[in-house]
């Protein structure tokens, strides 16, 4: 068991709002941010307004269509990690027992510190391609677990669980009562248009997390949403009561144009990923002091330093070079540092030619 302390910050956070700031920012794990004139929305489109007492239902309606669900399963929230802490709140009460994937987002573990749960992990290993491995999670469930937490794609390392991965951890977590959160808002960069997929099942026990933010620049917007059956969803929604109570109109309205759009919106972060991906490969892809797996999709790469430690790295970037990177300290591993690909090219390029260099000092 791993003793997590019951905590009312996030180290990580308040790192990557304050520290991460630089000409060239690796640190950023979405792709770069859309402009309204990119997103195509005009002041007449725009509602200060409206009926949205449990979230603005043209919203819950394409989420719920997109995903193939009812709409009675959708909860809308505030970008992502704020569905994932009101997900993981309405499951968990102080003392439960949680089982997370190491290494994993630093921000689930200081939300299960909040809800004061007790926190047991399972391993994901970079010597086998950082894959989920259904059996290794069977092997750390015990009859208290309540919950297991997993990020798809993978949050650090942009590996890719198939779904018959993920039913197979459902499967073992069934066996003891317990359910399956997915936070899948990297796998939106996998999509192709007309083929949106989730592992949630309306009937079975994976609660799903994702959100607009990462895969196509509209942080701005933050429309999360959570995939729940269909009673725990109303749990959260009666839960939110307490949290957010109502969410902007004028947001969820221009999140329902978003929908509308998405291709415009998948097109256009394909062809910055691409070539920041192909620099990255040419760049770093053999460097003499990474080892690591880079795969061909995700806007995120976790590589282990031969030498030194990530966080010294990360000075070095920051004084020496204007640029900034992810230390791996935040995901429980000092030795790695983590690298965004989803910012503007030509700045990526730059900072990735100041991440090889820093990397001979």
């Amino acid at each position: 068991m791993t003793g997590i302390s019951p905590t009312s910050s996030s180290d990580y956070m308040h790192f990557a709002k304050i520290k991460t700031r630089a000409r060239y920012n690796l640190a950023s794990s979405g792709v770069a941010d859309c402009s309204l004139a990119e997103l195509g929305i005009g002041i007449g489109d725009l509602e200060l307004h409206g009926e949205n007492a449990y979230g603005y239902r043209p919203l819950i309606e394409r989420i719920a269509t997109r995903f193939g669900t009812d709409p009675a399963c959708v909860v809308t929230a505030g970008g992502c990690s704020f569905a994932n802490h009101l997900a993981m709140a309405a499951i968990v009460s102080p003392g439960d027992e949680v089982l997370v994937e190491d290494p994993t987002y630093e921000l689930l573990l200081s939300t299960l510190g909040y809800l004061q749960a007790k926190v047991n992990r399972f391993q994901r290993r970079m010597q086998e391609a950082w894959r989920l491995d259904a059996d290794v999670v069977a092997a750390r469930l015990t009859p208290r677990t309540r919950l297991v937490v997993v990020t798809n794609l993978h949050n650090p390392s942009s590996a890719l669980a198939d779904d018959a991965t993920i039913q197979a951890v459902a499967a073992a977590a069934a066996k003891v009562g317990a359910l399956v959160l997915v936070d899948e808002v990297y796998l939106e960069l996998m999509f192709q248009e007309g083929h949106a997929h989730t592992s949630f099942r309306p009937n079975g026990n994976i609660v799903v997390t994702s959100s607009l933010t990462k895969g196509y620049g509209l942080s701005g917007l933050r429309c999360g949403w959570i995939l729940a059956p269909a009673a725990l969803a109303e749990r959260m929604r009666r839960l939110n009561d307490l949290y957010a109570v109502s969410p902007p109109h004028i947001a969820e309205r221009m999140s329902v144009i978003a929908f509308d759009r998405l291709p415009a919106l998948r097109a256009r972060a394909a062809a910055i990923i691409d070539q920041n991906r192909a620099a990255y490969r040419e760049i770093l892809g053999q460097h003499p002091r990474l080892d690591q797996v880079a795969f061909d999709h995700g806007t995120t790469v976790f590589p282990r330093l031969l030498s030194g430690d990530g966080s010294r790295l990360f000075d070095l970037l920051r004084t020496g070079f204007e640029t900034s990177i992810v230390p791996g300290r935040f995901f429980g591993r000092t030795d790695h540092i983590r690298v965004g690909l989803g910012a503007e090219p030509a700045m990526t390029r730059m900072g990735l030619e100041h991440l090889s260099s820093a990397l001979y000092n």
